[in-house]
């Protein structure tokens, strides 16, 4: 297995383990042979984790979710009228806060607690769509540990069997050394959980701050507007 297949286990790894058994594991490229067959799960893994973090990198960057422009622009056309935001919001369909402004445009005409039910409909979908993009990340911080732990399991079975083969007299480096090499697909998944762990909470800060940003945006653009035209109502009802 070639080292590029693990990205996410820094050289510390080899650190680790070459204290305990240097003659048998004195690269990195030894020390992946060294984990066994459960070491190509664990490089499977962190290959699908680095292929989401570049997918939701882009799916959750600024300019998909909420634009530093947005704002101002969806006020500007706002004051043109309720049609033009509409049609302002439109032309970004891939911009996750347009789509969301949109569904309250398209009832604008109607009462305010109408349009922020579609407001609120349309976040949350957005919102759940964007948590179950980051579902594989979790999966992954959750199976990573696990295969290493059950590779060091059977290492470690492996180990005590050549000592019970040799009715106790083996040497106690040798078993050292075995149970070395055992721990190394714990090391490995661990290697893969944490930086998975630390990046979907990341990712979640993103989904929970867009969360936020669409009420924001919501209060101070159409709930402005909303406001205005409940005072210019008022006087033609009196």
């Amino acid at each position: 297995m070639s080292p590029s297949l693990v990205p996410f286990v820094p050289p510390l790894l080899l650190q680790a383990g070459s204290s305990a058994a240097s003659a048998k594991l004195g690269n990195l490229y030894d020390l992946i042979l060294a984990g066994g067959p459960l070491m190509v799960p664990i490089a499977l893994c962190s290959i699908v984790a680095l292929g989401y973090f570049v997918e939701r990198l882009g799916a959750l960057s600024s300019g998909r979710l909420a634009p530093g422009s947005f704002r101002d622009g969806l006020a500007q056309a706002l004051a043109q009228g309720a049609p033009a935001a509409l049609a302002f919001c439109e032309k970004q369909p891939k911009v996750a806060l347009a789509r969301v402004m949109a569904a309250g445009l398209r009832r604008f005409h109607e009462g305010r607690v109408d349009i922020e039910r579609a407001v609120e409909d349309a976040g949350g979908r957005e919102v759940a769509a964007m948590t179950r993009g980051l579902r594989p990340l979790l999966i992954i911080t959750a199976i990573a540990p696990l295969l290493g732990l059950l590779g060091t399991v059977t290492g470690m079975i492996q180990s005590f069997q050549v000592m019970a083969q040799q009715h106790g007299a083996g040497k106690p480096d040798l078993l050292a050394g075995g149970i070395a090499e055992a721990l190394v697909t714990t090391a490995a998944g661990l290697f893969v959980a944490i930086p998975v762990q630390v990046l979907y909470y990341w990712f979640r800060g993103k989904v929970d701050r867009f969360a936020a940003s669409s009420e924001t945006v919501f209060d101070a653009v159409l709930g402005r507007a909303l406001d205005a035209r409940s005072a210019a109502a008022q006087p033609q009802a009196a």
